[in-house]
Parts: C-alpha cells; sequence; structure tokens
C-alpha cells in the first residue's frame, strides 16, 4: 500500500471521510469507491470541463453593455470608442463576478449538499438575459439594472419553492414535450449565436432580401452590415475559429479527450494574440491598446465596479416585460436545474431505489437558488448545475469533495481575469455551436408521433432562435399546447367521445392530478410532531425523473452518459 492509499484510508476514517461518505469512512450510507485523491482528480476534470463559461458568459453579457450607455443608434455604438471602452470594463468586471460566483456556488454545493456538480451562470440564460432582456448594447425593454432585479426576486422565489417542495410540482405542470423543446430551442439558439459575428465566428448575417443570409466576411469590408457577395467566406477570423475552434475541439471530443472545450478556446486564443497579424484581438486603436495592456498583465485581480451591486428596484414603466423576464428565469431555471442535478445524481449512482430523488436534493437547490441571490449583486445571470460535471464523475467522483475542488480551481481564476478577458469572441463561438449540438440531442425523445404534443413542441424548437427570444418560443409552446389539447377535450366531451383523433392512445398523458402537488416530507414529518423532521429530506422525485430524464443520452467531454429512468410516469385518471 503506497502513501496515496494510506492517506486515502486515513482520510476516509476522519471526520472528513465521514461528513462526505467516503469509502472507509464507517457512515451507513458511504459511497463506494470515492477516495480523496479520486475525488480531488474529478474535481480537476470538472473545471476544465467548465473553465470554458468564465469567458463565454463575459463575452455573452457584455454584448448588453452592462450599465454602459450608448445614446446612438445600435450601429454607431459599434464605432463609439468610449462606449467599447466601457463595455471592455464590463466585460473585465464579469469575468471576475463569473469567476466569483461559480467558486463560491459550486464550493458550498459540495460542502451542504454533498453533491459532485459544479455550478455557474447556465448557457441559454445568459444569452436571454443579454440579447432579449437587455438587448444588445441596451438596446432591449428591460435595462441591465432591472434584469438583475428580475434574477435577484428570482433566486429568493425559486428558495422558497424548493424549501415548500413545489420544485418538483411545477416541473411536473410542464408537459413533457414542452421541456424536451425548451433544451433543443435554446441548443438551436446558442447555435445562432456562435455563427454570427456579435459573439461567434461571424458565418451567418441579417440579409436584406432575405431575413438571413451566408456572411463571413472581414470587418472592414462589410457594407451597412451586410457582406458583398464578392468577399463572402473570406474572414481569417472565421476560418480559424471553424477549424482551430471547431473541428479541433471535435476531434478531441469525439476521442474523449478531457478538457477538450477549453483546449479548443486556447488555441485559437494563443492563435489571436500576436499584434502583427490579420487575426490579432489586440488591433492598433484605442480599445485594443487597452486590452492589450490588461492582458499583459497576466495575473491581477481586476475589481468588480461596474456590475457589483447595480440593481434598480423601480420598475415603474417595465412591469410587463419585467414580469415576463422574471417567470421565464425561473421557469427555465427551474427545469435546467431539476434535470441536471437529477442526470448527474444518477450518473454518479446516487439516485434513491425507492423515492427516486437523490440526496441532498432540497439542500442543493436551496444552494442553487442562494447562488443565483448572489451572484445577481456581482451582475450575473442566474446560475445552474452544469452537465460538464460529468466530466469529473466519470472521473470517479462521488462526493461534494469533487465539487470543493472544482470551486477552489474557479477561485484561484479570478486572478487570472486578464487572460480570460483576452478570449476572443471567435475563440468561443464554435464553442456555442458544440454545446447547442449537445442540447439538441433531446429531440429524439419528443413525442412526435401524437400531434397535440409535436406541433407545440415544434413552434417551441422553431421560434426560440427565429425570434431571438426563448420567452417568445415558451409562450408559443404552452399556449398551443393548451389550446390544441382544450379543443381535442371539448369536441370529444360534446360528441360523448365519438370523435377523437385516430392515434390519441399515442398521447403522452398529462392532467393536473399528475402533477402530484403536497406538502414536502419534512413538513408531514413536522407536523407529526417528529424530533428529527429535517432528516432524510428526499421529497419523491418519481415523476420528474420518469418524464425528464427517461430515455436521455447526453455526450459531456466525450463521455457517453444514459440517463434511463427505471420507474414509469404514474398515470392518473
Amino acid at each position: 500500500m503506497g502513501w496515496i492509499d494510506n492517506t486515502n484510508a486515513a482520510i476516509g476514517r476522519s471526520a472528513v471521510g465521514r461528513w462526505f461518505k467516503l469509502e472507509g469512512s464507517g457512515h451507513p450510507k458511504e459511497r463506494k469507491g470515492s477516495y480523496f485523491f479520486t475525488e480531488m482528480r474529478a474535481g480537476l476534470a470538472t473545471f476544465f470541463a467548465m473553465a470554458y463559461i468564465i469567458a463565454v458568459n463575459a463575452n455573452i453579457v457584455a454584448d448588453s453593455g452592462g450599465t454602459c450607455i450608448c445614446n446612438d443608434p445600435v450601429d454607431k455604438c459599434v464605432a463609439d470608442d468610449a462606449f467599447l471602452l466601457c463595455k471592455a470594463e464590463i466585460k473585465k468586471d464579469l469575468i471576475t463576478a463569473t469567476a466569483a460566483i461559480s467558486a463560491l456556488g459550486t464550493f458550498f454545493m459540495g460542502l451542504c449538499a454533498n453533491l459532485p456538480v459544479g455550478i455557474a451562470p447556465g448557457m441559454g440564460l445568459n444569452a436571454y438575459f443579454a440579447y432579449t432582456v437587455v438587448g444588445f448594447h441596451g438596446f432591449g425593454n428591460v435595462s441591465f439594472q432591472s434584469a438583475l432585479t428580475a434574477i435577484f426576486i428570482e433566486g429568493f422565489v425559486f428558495f422558497g419553492l424548493a424549501l415548500l417542495g413545489m420544485r418538483q410540482w411545477l416541473a411536473r405542470a410542464i408537459p413533457r414535450c414542452i421541456k424536451l423543446a425548451t433544451s433543443v430551442g435554446i441548443g438551436l439558439f446558442l447555435t445562432l449565436i456562435g455563427l454570427t459575428y456579435a459573439q461567434g465566428i461571424g458565418l451567418v448575417v441579417g440579409g436584406k432580401d432575405v431575413p438571413m443570409e451566408l456572411a463571413g466576411c472581414p470587418a472592414d469590408a462589410r457594407v451597412n452590415g451586410s457582406c458583398p457577395s464578392s468577399v463572402k467566406m473570406r474572414s481569417p477570423l472565421m476560418w480559424i475559429g471553424i477549424f482551430c475552434g471547431g473541428i479541433f475541439t471535435a476531434m478531441l471530443l469525439l476521442y474523449r479527450v478531457k478538457g477538450a472545450i477549453i483546449a479548443g478556446i486556447i488555441l485559437v486564443s494563443i492563435i489571436s494574440w500576436p499584434r502583427s497579424t490579420p487575426v490579432t484581438y489586440f488591433p492598433d486603436t484605442p480599445v485594443g491598446d487597452s486590452a492589450f495592456d490588461f492582458f499583459k498583465k497576466v495575473v491581477d485581480f481586476h475589481e468588480i465596479s461596474r456590475t457589483l451591486n447595480v440593481m434598480d428596484f423601480n420598475i415603474s414603466g417595465v412591469g410587463g416585460q419585467f414580469g415576463l423576464a422574471l417567470v421565464t428565469f425561473l421557469y427555465v431555471d427551474i427545469l435546467d436545474t431539476t434535470g441536471t442535478l437529477y442526470s448527474m445524481a444518477r450518473y454518479a449512482n446516487l439516485v434513491d431505489p425507492v423515492t427516486q430523488d437523490f440526496e441532498g436534493s432540497t439542500i442543493a437547490y436551496m444552494v442553487d437558488s442562494l447562488t443565483i441571490v448572489i451572484g445577481s449583486v456581482f451582475g450575473t445571470p442566474p446560475v445552474t448545475a452544469f452537465v460538464e460535471s460529468g466530466a469529473g464523475i466519470g472521473e470517479g467522483g462521488k462526493t461534494g469533495l469533487t465539487a470543493m475542488m472544482t470551486g477552489f480551481c474557479f477561485f484561484i481564476s479570478i486572478f487570472f481575469a486578464p487572460i480570460f478577458a483576452s478570449i476572443p469572441p471567435w475563440a468561443t463561438g464554435c464553442v456555442l455551436i458544440l454545446v447547442g449540438s449537445m442540447m439538441i440531442q433531446a429531440v429524439v425523445d419528443i413525442n412526435w408521433r401524437y400531434l397535440g404534443d409535436a406541433i407545440p413542441a415544434f413552434l417551441c424548437i422553431a421560434l426560440m432562435p427565429f425570434t431571438y427570444s426563448i420567452a417568445d418560443g415558451l409562450i408559443a409552446g404552452i399556449c398551443t399546447y393548451i389550446l390544441i389539447n382544450s379543443l381535442v377535450w371539448i369536441i370529444e366531451k360534446a360528441s360523448f367521445g365519438r370523435i377523437v383523433p385516430p392515434n390519441k392512445d399515442e398521447k403522452e398523458h398529462w392532467s393536473f392530478a399528475a402533477t402530484g402537488f403536497g406538502l414536502p416530507p419534512w413538513m408531514r414529518r413536522l407536523a407529526k410532531g417528529k424530533k428529527d423532521f429535517w432528516r432524510g429530506d428526499h421529497s419523491s422525485a418519481r415523476s420528474v425523473s420518469a418524464s425528464e430524464t427517461e430515455g436521455v443520452s447526453e455526450r459531456i467531454e466525450g463521455k457517453e452518459v444514459n440517463v434511463q429512468s427505471d420507474v414509469k410516469p404514474e398515470k392518473v385518471a
């Protein structure tokens, strides 16, 4: 037995081992195969799989302009040096904020919930925040400050729902086809963002004669935002993004290389850092000079100055849009966090076979919701559990020590803000496309056989990218589902059951009774006067697990993760 085995055994027998239920701790529910050094290695794997979010989130949210004000039309703001310098400062703030909130949330997810899951600002939610709610360069319906206020409130609402056990009920209340379509639609939305100039490789652009057309021309060759035919597909930035950021990363994923996504980002960034090349990220402009001066510091702590605690609770004049943003943030966050946490817990073999819930579920949702609140103070979109946590679980991570190690790595990255702030958008554009390809895999699980499920799901998927709005796609899907299926029900009742769709038996069952609303177990135990009411909080997630994870296969950092529920949805007449 070497020193690693001796150390693993000693830590397993200690108070730390018992708290995290390491093998050899003697805990009744110790997690077999969990060892200290294995957990540390798994935490590193999770960090390298998630680290791309630091640059990607900052790039996306900075496109909103943050607290910077541009009084000119949006096309002139792009050429306003003062505004662009302010926007660069916003990006630096968001680099620090993203790393800090990811470190804080992930560390306490491991410490309190004992789960090997990392959390960070969610992909899709950040795009909805930047391009729909606040709008590109702030030309949306809600100000940056008010949008953060909506997130602040949403975090507390999420906390209350988790505490009262309503999180499961709300997740069940949405038809399964809409839940799956939401994931697919967000994947296409992210893909479109990755293909455009603002936050991607610039392969497509809005056209004059058609809504969208092929682009890929150099920035100085664009005419009123469009590409002349003679210079299409001539941008060296685009080709570097495609081959070094896209194809290279895809090949690494294909061969299951750990940290594949961050490796592609690093390669494109290194190619873009020299100033004497046509693909440099630091052109000879005031903005380029400022960015290069910051980059040369390499190690530096950038204080959050422009996005810290800027919330505005005066929502007069934007009440409707504010409410829509609040509800959308809450809905997407509940579904995203619930589905990801459950699938990761099942992958780590932490799901209770009787209750179909996982250990520490309520605490995990509380940690996530409180991190959302703190993140809004820092200036970031809502955080959520990351499916890339599967990279660490695949390395053997089974306890919260994995997440704590990941959180520590995010903390260290705070001091490398100059490096993360110097990652260009064409380095992250293909990452968005690859993430979209992973999210779209849920499309095969949608019930396409029955049109009452298929049409709402399709509209939800189609309208998210085409309207550039997650909220609009959700509204279309839910309203269409209610309208079509309500009319079918009315016709069936009016005809005394004689007129029904020929294949109605293929419709996915849903009823309000099936949502299973009720008090959470800890409240029922408290009502019975049990002193240990706070123990063993395993709220039943039977319906959620079956409806959200049945037959879902996700590819995480080249690791095939099959999430297959062994409990079918309960059918209630």
